[in-house]
């Protein structure tokens, strides 16, 4: 495969999990703007065979979440009959829990297969970018059972219509167990008088406080409990018999019907409109589109971003009303992004890390279990961030002499064939797919035996950053 120039480099390292020879291939065949077009466009793009077979391998996540929470609920409804034995409820605990375990493994080691083996792989930077935004922890309650339908109502929107992204987060399951709306019920419903339950604020306060205008966007404690009364009834359909059949229900019983003010807007009293409208208010408000082009800002092009292009991605969110496609377009061809003094300069999440070491040493066939254990050892395990702001991406919250000595450590087990022992990882490919490293590593692999090169080379600085 041909050798990329440094800004195709720059390009490639950061609009995917890292750089693999076919992709060298199809940029010196098509060129980069066509691929950086292909990549904005991902349904424009063929999956790749070996993606569909290991996803195909994983067989628990391919049962299906729904199906899975049945299974579930009828076991956990078994085992209160008096009938059955001791030994009989051990026996169907053992198998919910082998189930439940099984789930939360394949769960994480197929976002991992996608990482790793998608063509789409902006598409894949875009999803790990919104996992964090809209972040939710598969150990909270049903969560798990959501989790892979909630991955790709992400997927699908991740480079569309922002107010799409924000309405399907907000009416899933997912979300709302994880920052239960689905418990908030107004206190002057049906639901509140019988039950004398009351509003919870967890959702409104982080819709606006991580999801949209954010913490200074100007927004009261009002605001909060007008936007908790408005997503009342907004629930979980756990049977798929109530709702829509992917698991949202509103439940008119359980709704605060009056009329509300938010953000200075009046919000007539109804049903699930006033939510849909209060999203409308928040996606399109200025603030978001600050706030989107700063976190955008950060993940692509440096921890601390130029003013300059936030202002920029933020004036093409509103122009565009929210279109994440030409939002990132803007971001690629901006003088900012394509800046050389920001080459090679945004230290690695453990997840990026990683999949990167993968997919440039092109290691055949890696082990998923044993990848899944190593985001555990660097504190990074899949879907397991358990605040609402979701994993950082910035060098402070990973850079420290410890995370440095696991990384290293990890990079030599992978270089010796830890993932795959009959696929051994080639110096050439690593370094070719790598691009430009420093005179002082050269100098250094240079001194070294043959067999230890790639690992000097995967646990370098330069294999750190992108």
């Amino acid at each position: 495969a041909s050798q990329l120039s440094p800004h195709q480099q720059h390009v490639l390292s950061r609009l995917s999990f890292g750089i693999t020879s076919a992709e060298r291939e199809q940029v010196a065949k098509i060129g980069l703007e066509a691929y950086i077009q292909s990549q904005l466009k991902p349904d424009s793009i063929r999956e790749s065979a070996k993606l569909a077979s290991k996803l195909n391998s994983l067989g628990i996540v391919r049962r299906g979440g729904m199906n899975l929470l049945q299974e579930n609920i009828a076991a956990n409804q078994k085992i209160k009959d008096p009938q059955l034995s001791v030994q009989q409820v051990a026996a169907i605990r053992k198998k919910n829990n082998k189930l439940n375990g099984g789930l939360n493994k394949q769960l994480v080691e197929a976002h991992i297969a996608r990482a790793i083996y998608s063509e789409r792989q902006l598409q894949q930077v875009m999803v790990d970018f919104w996992l964090s935004h809209f972040n939710v922890d598969l150990r909270k309650n049903q969560v798990k059972f959501w989790l892979d339908d909630y991955e790709q109502q992400i997927r699908d929107r991740a480079l569309g219509n922002f107010y799409g992204l924000l309405l399907a987060t907000a009416r899933h399951p997912a979300m709302s167990i994880y920052l239960d709306n689905r418990t908030s019920i107004a206190p002057n419903s049906p639901a509140g008088k019988r039950t004398k339950q009351g509003l919870n604020e967890n959702y409104a306060r982080e819709v606006m406080e991580l999801h949209t205008i954010g913490i200074n966007g100007g927004y009261s404690q009002d605001d909060i409990i007008s936007l908790a009364r408005i997503f009342t009834g907004w629930s979980v359909d756990n049977r798929g018999t109530r709702g829509n059949k992917k698991g949202f229900f509103f439940n008119h019983n359980r709704h605060d019907p009056t009329d509300k003010v938010f953000l200075g807007h009046k919000i007539a009293g109804g049903g699930v409109e006033e939510g849909e409208k209060a999203l409308q208010i928040l996606a399109n408000h200025p603030a978001t589109a600050s706030s989107i082009a700063y976190k955008l800002a950060q993940y692509f092009v440096a921890d601390v971003p130029p003013e300059s292009l936030v202002e920029r991605l933020s004036k093409s969110f509103l122009n565009s009303r929210g279109n994440i496609a030409m939002v990132m377009d803007t971001l690629i061809h901006s003088p900012e992004f394509n800046d050389p003094s920001y080459y090679g300069q945004k230290f690695t999440t453990p997840f990026q890390y990683i999949i990167s070491l993968v997919r440039m040493g092109e290691i055949v066939d890696p082990g998923l279990p044993r990848l899944r254990g190593m985001f555990h050892q660097l504190s990074m395990p899949v879907f397991h961030c358990p605040t609402p702001d979701g994993y950082k991406n910035t060098q402070s919250a990973w850079l420290n002499p410890q995370a440095m000595l696991q990384r290293t450590g990890l990079a030599t087990a992978i270089a010796n064939g830890v993932l795959n022992r009959s696929s051994p990882v080639d110096i050439e490919t690593v370094a070719a797919n790598m691009g430009e490293i420093s005179p002082s590593t050269k100098q250094v692999v240079a001194k070294t035996p043959k067999q230890l090169q790639a690992a000097l080379v995967m646990g370098s600085p330069e294999a750190m950053y992108r």
